[in-house]
């Protein structure tokens, strides 16, 4: 295959605690264009024991005076990351189109997103309340004894490893929300570039190293490391200096290194996003009331970037009744018009094939419109796909709750709304749960309601489940496998509590305290001082 040179800033290196690395010795590879299968230059080198070992205990050096680091001198940074990303101009555009096989405009939006978050966490850590911060003074004269001067806090876990996904490579991967709210924190990260994109990884490593050096903070803050197998990452997992690890991908990968979170002689939280098919609920009167929009914006929603997303729309529960022919009859009708569509690379594309055979190859499922066998020039191209089962089958056959990632979905015939209830308990957790009624509709049927907030993170009312909002009340998780831990959210500034721990200060001098726990409240912080929230000194 012909090699294309896209940017001749790029150096195939990672990036070591501010010092760019041309790994000795291990495996090479290169990205590759999934919509013409060309490979992009210049080649990578996956990042030796040495390397890797120097950039976890620069993170653990680092952290040291990383985690005393003021909000505003934490804000400072992040804001400079997102104005050093913009600064990258089309240089970053043109490189995420080359080995994404993305729209321009998917490329600038992504781009868009990931400085807005980063400005988003900046304003969190510069207010300062985010940290829980609690203050009881001591009352010598309590009877039987004297009570204590206690002052809690939320303070960083450590250095925090960072694994991206292949589908976002800007908002979820090297400056993406696992990394812009574990620095928030105070955490420095390791991010493992994803293999798919490493010139875009690159590209976005170099900019948040120069944002770091202008702010005056340690190089060990920030790494970035590149490796296509399994050896780089499950070193990183096991690195001492490492203290959470956060992960966006496959159930399988997720696993794994959870195991090896586990496994260590001192485990750490792993916090995964691995699996979720976001179950929508059609009901009987908004079905026979607007079947064709219904229609049209699941279809939009199940085909967006070619049903690559974690929110993509994979199971649709309705009732037989007024306006479901014409229901599944529009959406077939969409589907069947939607153009080819380019995969992120061939290895989601045989998997997809691979999810189509054994969800069409089960005993009671219809196949109502089979996917192209064709897969392009670069062996990435997909078509959508869709089929149909009861709800009996659906809860007795496991396989067809596993997640299809791509522009597929299964309708699921359901009895009555109880027997959709009965569905939906059956799933494991999701990131959402959907549900389409008119308005007095839902008031009949609040178990459904508690099903579905049983089973996901994220409850959608009359709308579609792809496009996260990022925002402070957003909730990007749900019980496992959505995500490893139900209590926290990858996505909005509550993403920023998996990164720190509450830490007691007892009968401390000032001096000594962190500067948010001292009597002097210069910034005017809210806290809760003796169980009330005050704003001013103590």
């Amino acid at each position: 295959p012909v090699i294309i040179m896209t940017d001749t800033l790029l150096q195939g290196l990672s990036t070591v605690a501010g010092e760019p690395v041309a790994a000795a010795g291990g495996a090479t590879f290169h990205a590759v264009n999934p919509a013409t299968g060309e490979r992009l230059d210049p080649e990578y080198r996956e990042i030796g024991d040495a390397d890797l070992d120097r950039a976890c205990r620069a993170a653990g050096e680092a952290g040291v005076s990383y985690r005393e680091s003021s909000g505003s001198q934490r804000a400072a940074l992040l804001r400079a990351i997102a104005g050093e990303i913009e600064a990258l101009g089309e240089t970053l555009v043109d490189r995420y189109v080359a080995e994404t096989g993305l729209p321009r405009a998917r490329a600038e939006g992504e781009r868009a997103r990931t400085c807005g978050q980063l400005r988003l966490f900046a304003d969190l850590v510069e207010a300062g309340d985010w940290a829980d911060i609690r203050i009881d003074r001591a009352d010598p004269n309590r009877a039987p004894i004297p009570r204590p001067d206690t002052r809690m806090m939320l303070r960083p876990v450590g250095p925090v490893a960072v694994f991206g996904p292949a589908n976002f490579p800007l908002a979820f991967t090297v400056a993406g929300g696992d990394t812009a709210s574990a620095l928030a924190a105070g955490c420095p990260v390791v991010v493992k570039a994803h293999p798919s994109h490493p010139g875009t990884s690159e590209l976005v490593g170099r900019a948040i190293d120069t944002a770091v050096r202008r702010c005056g903070l340690p190089a060990g803050v920030f790494s970035l490391v590149h490796g296509q197998g399994r050896r780089v990452g499950a070193a990183l997992v096991r690195h001492p200096a490492i203290r959470a690890v956060g992960f966006t991908g496959s159930k399988a990968g997720g696993r794994e290194l959870q195991a090896l979170c586990a496994a260590r002689p001192e485990p750490i939280p792993f916090f995964g996003e691995l699996s979720s098919i976001n179950p929508i609920c059609l009901l009987p009167e908004a079905l026979a009331a607007r079947p064709e929009t219904i229609a049209a914006g699941l279809h939009g929603s199940l085909t967006l970037g070619v049903g690559q997303f974690c929110t993509n729309p994979g199971l649709v529960l309705y009732v037989p009744g007024a306006g479901a022919d014409a229901f599944v009859d529009a959406l077939l009708e969409r589907l069947r018009e939607t153009p080819p569509g380019v995969m992120l690379n061939r290895a989601i594309r045989r998997a997809y094939a691979e999810g189509l055979a054994r969800v069409g190859g089960v005993r009671g499922v219809e196949t109502l419109l089979a996917a192209s066998e064709d897969c392009g020039p670069g062996g990435c191209h997909a078509t959508p796909a869709l089929f149909r089962a009861d709800a009996e089958v659906f809860r007795r056959e496991r396989v067809l709750h596993e997640e299809v990632f791509g522009p597929a979905s299964l309708l699921v015939v359901c009895r009555d709304i109880g027997d959709m209830v009965e569905t939906l308990l059956a799933l494991e957790g999701q990131l959402t749960a959907t549900v389409h009624a008119q308005p007095d509709e839902l008031a009949a049927h609040r178990d459904l309601l508690a099903a579905m907030e049983q089973r996901a993170g994220r409850l959608v009312l009359d709308g579609f489940p792809t496009g996260v909002e990022v925002s402070a009340s957003i909730v990007h998780g749900g019980p496992w496998p959505a995500t490893t831990d139900v209590r926290f959210t990858s996505v909005g500034t509550a993403a920023v509590y998996r990164w720190v721990r509450p830490v007691c200060f007892q009968d401390f001098p000032q001096a000594l305290l962190p500067e948010a726990l001292r009597d002097r409240n210069p910034g005017h912080v809210a806290r809760l001082v003796d169980g009330r929230r005050c704003t001013g000194d103590v």
